[in-house]
């Protein structure tokens, strides 16, 4: 009894306790499903997926609450906390170019992945008049395209209220980078009491997100249990080809990320997976970057050993940018989508839309089901028809996990890449002066 006590309340236990919640959520789900053991019917079902999936939207809701001046706060002190500002202009220089190549290695795997196992040959694409999804619905998911000198103008946040009611973290992000590398420049006493100020803002938020943990397993539980009861497993059935690639896709991503850190960052990589372990868990179960980030911080500080400043600039960073397992899967789908229309690119289209795929993953929001919307675009700069989205729609959240899961996971192994890269720099620095010495 004393150890299912401690199994089900230890802090220390949150990654088994998500685990058992992911468990006991599917095989409930599956169990109440209409579309599984049919318990109960489809309106009952309904109902039931409502109210138990609450913990869950109150464990978002808490940490959405907080999201924006966590990364703010985080951010800023990560970039004007630090009185070495080599050190920080060192991790700028390298973090931005490693985030491109990381994701440009991932899009690549995604066309290579989709070329090998062609799942779009494997359905027929009559299929998409049999899912009952009106012309509605495939619409409202589409986006309207924006032309690369309006995303570059758009970067600068104009409004920054209004970025804040849009959740755009990439402008919050780059507010916050404006607001720390001016906080640099300043006098030491005003830099000390607004530094103190955004101090206090970062505890007052991680003390909400500590309450929010606390919901973490039930979240879990009630969240997987709503996807699983509303989607059973009819929908993996008709599109199991293209799940199975987008996840083997996922695999390899995974694969380079451990040589990543067992080359670079010399971490046993198995070391490293027990590290991450609850933070790769509660993004699966949660489908947000943004949810997961403040245990991302506190495992890349605590048990990968990351220097603060690092974390601090790294991990808010890479829930914005950092999203190559979302872009994997936008090329594998648009691809996907072109093989059950029929649609032949030629290699200029294709390496046009591996571009693309990068400009669009950089800075979506870190909230479920964007990619689904980022893909729309993707789409529709290619000619490829939107209605194929329908196709792809009841599987998107389980496969959202999945790349959630892995956007989490390039963060922390970005964290580790740094920190080893920093080090090895500063090692050579110190070497030069002795030698000039």
């Amino acid at each position: 009894m004393q150890r299912l006590k401690r199994v089900l309340f230890d802090k220390k236990l949150l990654w088994l306790q998500i685990l058992i919640a992911l468990t006991l959520g599917v095989t409930i789900g599956l169990t109440l499903s209409p579309k599984g053991a049919a318990f109960l019917g489809q309106q009952e079902a309904e109902q039931v997926a409502q109210w138990v999936a609450l913990p869950g939207k109150l464990f978002l809701a808490l940490i959405q609450m907080v999201v924006i001046p966590l990364v703010m706060s985080s951010i800023i002190l990560g970039i004007a906390g630090n009185q070495d500002t080599q050190f920080l202009k060192k991790v700028g220089l390298r973090i931005f170019p490693y985030f491109v190549a990381t994701t440009i290695i991932s899009v690549t795997i995604g066309v290579m992945v989709v070329s090998v196992f062609t799942p779009g040959l494997y359905v027929d694409s009559q299929l998409l008049t049999n899912l009952g999804v009106s012309t509605h619905d495939i619409n409202s998911v589409s986006a309207v395209t924006v032309s690369i000198p309006e995303r570059v103008a758009a970067m600068i946040p104009a409004n920054f209220t209004q970025s804040t009611l849009d959740k755009d973290m990439f402008a919050v992000v780059m507010y916050a980078g404006f607001i720390g590398v001016a906080l640099t420049t300043l006098v030491v006493k005003q830099k000390r009491l607004l530094l103190d100020l955004t101090q206090a803002v970062q505890s007052l938020s991680l003390k909400i997100v500590n309450w929010a943990m606390r919901l973490a397993p039930l979240a879990v539980f009630g969240l997987l249990c709503d996807i699983t009861i509303r989607i059973g497993i009819d929908a993996l059935v008709g599109v199991s080809a293209y799940v199975g690639t987008v996840i083997v896709g996922l695999l390899i991503l995974l694969l380079v990320y451990l040589l990543l850190v067992s080359v670079f960052g010399r971490i046993n990589p198995w070391e490293f997976i027990k590290s991450v372990k609850e933070a790769q868990l509660l993004a699966f179960s949660t489908s947000s970057s943004a949810a997961v980030m403040p245990l991302s911080m506190q495992i890349a500080a605590h048990k990968l050993r990351v220097k603060k400043p690092i974390v601090q600039f790294i991990v808010p960073l890479g829930a914005t940018i950092n999203m190559d397992g979302t872009a994997l899967y936008q090329v594998i789908a648009a691809l996907f989508l072109t093989q059950v229309f029929g649609i032949t690119l030629s290699d200029s289209q294709i390496a046009m839309l591996m571009l693309t795929t990068v400009g669009a993953s950089i800075g979506s929001p870190s909230t479920p089901g964007v990619g689904i919307v980022i893909l729309a675009s993707v789409l529709a700069s290619f000619g490829i028809p939107p209605s194929g989205i329908a196709l792809i729609l009841g599987v998107d959240r389980i496969l959202d996990m999945c790349r959630t899961t892995l956007n989490v996971t390039g963060d922390l192994t970005a964290c580790v890449v740094m920190n080893r890269w920093l080090d090895k720099h500063v090692e050579l620095e110190c070497d030069k002066a002795s030698t000039a010495l």
